[in-house]
């Protein structure tokens, strides 16, 4: 079984300085068909502008991560962090018991596009904590976040496997699930899946499939792969 979301049935909230699309319900914006999938909680793709950002403001109990499409985006938190992320970089933060954090553009001429995705934890009140990665841009189908670590991932704490996939135009490629169902997100280019056709913005939600098998369109892909227990 699949669902297709369409990209522009999505959430959307425009402040001037951020532009906001919630593939899952988020903050104003309340879709009873779209609560989440599994452990994954939210989805949104946020543009913000030069000079933008989101003040300190507290977070708990959710696995946290900052996936940068384009520019850099800056980060603080609570346990004294701070750091810039920049596409091929991965920002795996742990909310836990508590943590407050702020998020900025780094820039003071160009935007920031990323996505915020939350994960909710399979154990509450855990200590916090923040982990960041520089995974490279080269083409192909790599594990980014996992509940062990393995292969230089980042360790998350459920148990959910992150892919990123970077494939040239044209390609094919197969990738094994672990887990019973998954959720895939297309940031850029097209994808057929399964006879499901994607495009940018698009999100995918599989049942019962025990593998996925991508056929890239006349684009590059970028696309983040999550594999659900």
């Amino acid at each position: 079984m699949n669902a297709i979301r369409r990209s522009d049935e999505r959430g959307h909230a425009d402040h001037g300085w951020l532009d906001s699309r919630h593939t899952f319900s988020f903050a104003g914006y309340w879709d009873p068909r779209f609560m989440g999938f599994g452990a994954l909680r939210v989805i949104n793709q946020d543009v913000v502008q030069p000079g933008g950002g989101f003040p300190t403001h507290p977070h708990r109990d959710m696995e946290i991560v900052s996936y940068v499409v384009s520019g850099a985006l800056e980060h603080r938190d609570t346990l004294g962090s701070g750091s810039v992320i920049r596409p091929g970089e991965v920002q795996l933060m742990r909310a836990g018991r508590g943590i407050a954090h702020s998020e900025y553009n780094h820039s003071r001429s160009e935007p920031v596009e990323f996505l915020q995705i939350w994960i909710q934890p399979a154990e509450r009140g855990t200590a916090p904590g923040y982990q960041q990665r520089d995974f490279g841009l080269d083409p192909g189908v790599q594990l980014v976040a996992s509940p062990d670590g393995r292969d230089r991932s980042l360790q998350i704490g459920q148990d959910v496997d992150l892919w990123r996939a970077l494939l040239p135009a044209g390609a094919s490629e197969e990738v094994m699930l672990r887990g019973t169902r998954a959720w895939v997100q297309v940031i850029r280019g097209a994808v057929s899946i399964g006879g499901a056709a994607l495009l940018p913005g698009d999100g995918l939600a599989l049942v019962d499939a025990s593998s996925l098998s991508l056929r890239v369109g006349d684009a590059p892909l970028e696309a983040l792969i999550f594999d659900l227990s």
